[in-house]
């Protein structure tokens, strides 16, 4: 069992940066391709960004591409989200997620953090 301790969330100004960051226990980190997904208010659950086992390959939505970036640091269990250039459009719950790096782009971890919140203000 594996278990996602998202931090980093808050209130921003349109055009700031946030840093979004997950610490993983309970598993090797390794074994798992980590993932960000965000929920905003009235809308589904939508993929934002993955990064694969050894950090090698990572994918990002259209939104997120060139604004956000994802990394992560195997030896502290960790993942982290760059959020810059922030606009209100990426208010919303941002959750970690973990799994096998197929199922997660689909949409289907094995594992999910509790979330956290951003808030952009305009």
């Amino acid at each position: 069992q594996v278990a996602l301790v998202e931090s980093g969330g808050g209130l921003v100004q349109a055009g700031g940066s946030l840093t979004l960051s997950c610490a993983a226990s309970g598993g090797t980190f390794r074994d798992y391709a980590m993932g960000w997904f965000r929920q905003a208010p009235g809308k589904e659950r939508e993929f934002v960004s993955s990064i694969s086992y050894g950090g090698g390959n990572t994918i990002y939505s259209d939104s997120a591409k060139g604004r956000f970036t994802i990394s992560r640091d195997n030896a502290r269990s960790t993942t982290v989200l760059q959020m810059d250039s922030l606009v209100h459009d990426d208010t919303a719950v941002y959750y970690c997620a973990a799994g096998v790096w197929n199922k997660l782009n689909n949409g289907r971890p094995d594992y999910w953090g509790q979330g956290t919140q951003v808030t952009v203000s305009s």
